[in-house]
């Protein structure tokens, strides 16, 4: 119990540091994303968290969300047009998505391009890398 208070202490500071009242449901949320490894969706955030907090409407799940990413506390992921997913590291690091078992995960290299701050004079606000495939676990399986 001691550890989930103190963690809900340093996800409090997180939150007041980026000027974000830091409401028992968005701290939720936030932790949520933070033990995720899974860059989850909207709605895999609101199902998981709703047996927890019963009273947590979708609206509130994505008004958090579109809160997190405009405060840089996290990155949104594209790789499938029909869907965001989110991720809590929001240093650029490239992704891949398994066309089988749908999973996305973080590759373990650098993104070459992530620390680039402009290119022929734009200016750069993100960087996105992805790979698309079939994960060595699907590949496994046959």
């Amino acid at each position: 119990m001691k550890s989930q208070k103190a963690g809900f202490h340093s996800l409090r500071r997180l939150l007041e540091g980026k000027n974000i009242r830091p409401s028992f449901q968005r701290m939720k949320i936030l932790d949520y994303l933070r033990k995720s490894k899974d860059h989850p969706t909207a709605e895999m955030i609101y199902r998981s968290l709703l047996s927890e907090i019963p009273t947590l409407s979708r609206t509130t799940v994505f008004s958090t969300l579109k809160l997190f990413y405009r405060k840089g506390l996290i990155s949104q992921v594209f790789i499938d047009e029909s869907e965001m997913r989110y991720d809590p590291i929001t240093k650029p690091h490239p992704h891949f998505k398994c066309l089988k078992c749908g999973r996305i995960f973080d590759l373990d290299m650098e993104c070459p391009y992530g620390s680039l701050k402009s290119v022929n004079g734009h200016k750069i606000y993100e960087c996105h890398m992805y790979f698309v495939g079939i994960c060595k676990d699907c590949l496994n399986k046959g």
